[in-house]
């Protein structure tokens, strides 16, 4: 059932999973790669080894499209559920993982066209069709040449906000990928990083799901220290990075840890030249989802430990079953507050999100 609208206030909503289907991308790809998908029921492999979570999968059982489609794959339906029904001044598209080009072992090509394939996809589909949604480029980062053509490709259009990486058993700080993190900042793109699949474990999955969703702020501290050590931030003072779908509560103690190491160990990061905390102060955004249950006081010691309040972002993660509601997930917060989370923040994340409205109507 659809959520009523109770309060007046902005929503820019950091996680938004559009899915789409294989035989939607066959007008976008030409052969072999058409061919591959129609003559051979190809589809990425998967490697989740973990049971569905009920009838409607990974998803919201009333999300699902009422023709049959599985969720997120209507954008009427979508319109109707979360944007207009919750009240969205704007949404960031991050797919749904498949295909994610991004994450194919092998087969760069194919990884290339669908990478493509699916930016064109989109932009007709979902951001030409809706002034509040905003997408993400998709790239086969394992290639960076062709990462870096399809930013210079579509990474100007006016609907495209951030390149998107999965969080995988890569540690995307590398110097290899720098050229994609080159292109992101010259076209003004965030670097959006959402989890795919586990690993959590150095390339192994943990024996339960229960595990993996515990623990999915590690690989997200994976990732920032990488981005950090490897001086991403330094070599490209203009970027920024969004770690979307692991909540907010390990920030402060993962900061003070970094610093804390930096401190004593900073001889082996020359090229680092301030503290990791007042780099992620600068550079790094988490969204909300999944939210921990928090009391307004614990809420407001997670803000006061970051030592800033333009750290944290608003994502509901819809369709997803673990969906935060704008409107029950957080605490009352206070209005400056709640405006910052709900929606400025990502606005002053996201340069070609609209200005503030000065009145939010409903």
């Amino acid at each position: 059932m659809a959520e009523k609208k109770q309060q007046k206030r902005a929503i820019i909503d950091m996680d938004i999973h559009e899915r789409v289907t294989y035989d939607e991308l066959l007008p976008y790809l030409d052969n072999p790669w058409q061919r591959y998908i129609k003559d051979t029921n190809w589809v990425q492999e998967k490697h989740l080894p973990y049971p569905i979570l009920g009838a409607a999968g990974l998803d919201r059982a009333d999300a699902q499209v009422p023709d049959g489609r599985p969720a997120g794959n209507d954008l009427s339906f979508m319109q109707q559920q979360l944007l207009d029904d919750v009240g969205h001044e704007a949404g960031i598209l991050t797919g749904a993982g498949d295909p994610s080009p991004s994450s194919m072992n092998g087969w760069y090509e194919m990884a290339v066209a669908l990478a493509t394939a699916y930016n064109d996809w989109q932009i007709e589909n979902w951001l030409e069709k809706d002034d509040r949604l905003y997408g993400s480029v998709h790239i086969a980062a394992q290639d960076p040449a062709s990462a870096v053509r399809e930013i210079e490709r579509v990474g100007s259009h006016p609907k495209m906000v951030q390149v998107l990486l999965p969080i995988d058993d890569r540690p995307w700080g590398d110097p290899y990928y720098h050229p994609i993190f080159e292109a992101a900042e010259r076209h003004n793109l965030v670097i959006g990083m959402h989890h795919q699949e586990p690993p959590n474990y150095y390339g192994k999955f943990p024996r339960y799901f229960v595990e993996w969703h515990s623990v999915m702020p590690n690989t997200h501290m994976i990732q920032v220290s990488s981005m950090i050590f490897n001086g991403v931030f330094e070599k490209y003072p203009n970027l920024k990075l969004a770690m979307i779908e692991a909540g907010f509560t390990y920030i402060p103690a993962f900061m003070k840890k970094m610093d804390q190491q930096y401190k004593v160990l900073r001889h082996e990061v020359p090229w680092v030249k301030r503290m990791p905390s007042s780099i992620v102060k600068d550079h790094v955004r988490v969204t909300t989802q999944p939210v921990d249950e928090l009391t307004r006081d614990e809420f407001l010691k997670f803000i006061d430990l970051m030592d800033s309040d333009e750290i944290v972002c608003f994502s509901t993660d819809y369709p997803h079953w673990d969906y935060d509601s704008p409107f029950r997930a957080l605490p009352p917060l206070g209005e400056e507050l709640e405006q910052k989370i709900f929606a400025e923040n990502a606005r002053k994340l996201y340069p070609k999100l609209p200005a503030r409205e000065r009145k939010v109507t409903q």
